[in-house]
C-alpha cells in the first residue's frame, strides 16, 4: 500500500469528505499542517510534556481540515481539481491513467520523500534551518504533486461522467 492510500484509509476519507476537502479553504489552509507539526513538537523545548497537547492538536487539524470547510459552490479552480486528481489517483487499480502521469507522481512522491530525514533530525536536533529545509522541500513537491494532480484530472475529466460531474462552475 502506498503512502497516499494508507493517509486516505486513515484519514477515513469518504465522498462527504471528499467534496468538502474540494473547497479551495481546505487546500490551502492543508498546507499550515506540517509547520503546525514541526511547531508543536519543537514546543517540546519549552513546554516539556505539556507539548503533546499540541502534538495532538496538530494532528486533529490534519484530520478535521478535509471537513471543515462546506463543499464548494465551484470546483472550476486549481484547489479543487487537484482533490479530483487525487481521488482518480488514488482510484487508479480500477482506472486506467497514462503511465507518464503515473511516472511522474511516483517521482514526485520520492522526491517529496528525500525531505523527510531533514524534516525528522530537525525535529529531533531542534536545528531550525534543518527543519524549515524539511518542511520547505516536502511543501515544495507536495504543491508540485497538487499541480500534477490537476493535470491528471483535466485529462481523466471526459473518460468518466463521474469525474466530469465534480466539476461546477458558477
Amino acid at each position: 500500500m502506498d503512502i497516499i492510500r494508507w493517509a486516505e484509509k486513515v484519514m477515513l476519507m469518504n465522498d462527504e469528505a471528499w467534496r468538502r476537502h474540494a473547497n479551495p479553504w481546505s487546500v490551502y489552509t492543508r498546507f499550515t499542517a506540517l509547520p503546525l507539526i514541526s511547531f508543536a513538537f519543537w514546543s517540546r523545548e519549552w513546554l516539556g510534556v505539556y507539548s503533546l497537547a499540541l502534538i495532538a492538536l496538530s494532528f486533529l487539524w490534519v484530520w478535521v481540515n478535509p471537513r471543515l470547510f462546506s463543499a464548494p459552490k465551484s470546483t472550476n479552480n486549481w484547489a479543487s481539481m487537484g482533490t479530483f486528481g487525487e481521488r482518480i489517483y488514488l482510484n487508479r487499480e480500477n482506472e486506467v491513467i497514462a503511465k507518464h502521469h503515473l511516472d511522474a507522481c511516483r517521482v514526485l512522491q520520492l522526491l517529496s520523500a528525500l525531505g523527510l530525514p531533514f524534516f525528522v533530525y530537525g525535529l529531533y536536533s531542534l536545528y531550525i534551518w534543518v527543519l524549515v529545509l524539511g518542511n520547505l522541500w516536502i511543501m515544495v513537491f507536495k504543491a508540485w504533486f497538487v499541480d500534477r494532480m490537476v493535470w491528471l484530472y483535466m485529462d481523466m475529466k471526459e473518460s468518466n461522467p463521474v469525474y466530469l460531474g465534480w466539476l461546477k462552475s458558477l
